[in-house]
């Protein structure tokens, strides 16, 4: 098992949910301020090592996400 299938499955999980909950997902004001902050910085200038994790981090969770989206709306048709 790979880490990909790790998140497939758990895109999965997530897009078992009422499509209409899993379609209304979105990052809260804070998290989505922080994450343009990232990357603006990392298009200026460099990332300190726990800034980079952190992008990465929101970078695979916006995927994750993303990927269920698409999952519910296979469901719902």
């Amino acid at each position: 098992m790979t880490i990909y299938s790790v998140y497939d499955q758990i895109a999965e999980l997530i897009a078992r949910l009422p499509s209409a909950q899993v379609l209304a997902l979105r990052p809260s004001a804070e998290i989505e301020d922080r994450f343009k902050t990232l990357v603006e910085k990392s298009v200026n200038q460099t990332l300190e090592l726990d800034e980079k994790d952190e992008l990465d981090h929101f970078i695979v969770l916006e995927r994750l996400i993303r990927l269920a989206k698409i999952r519910a709306q296979e469901y719902m048709a």
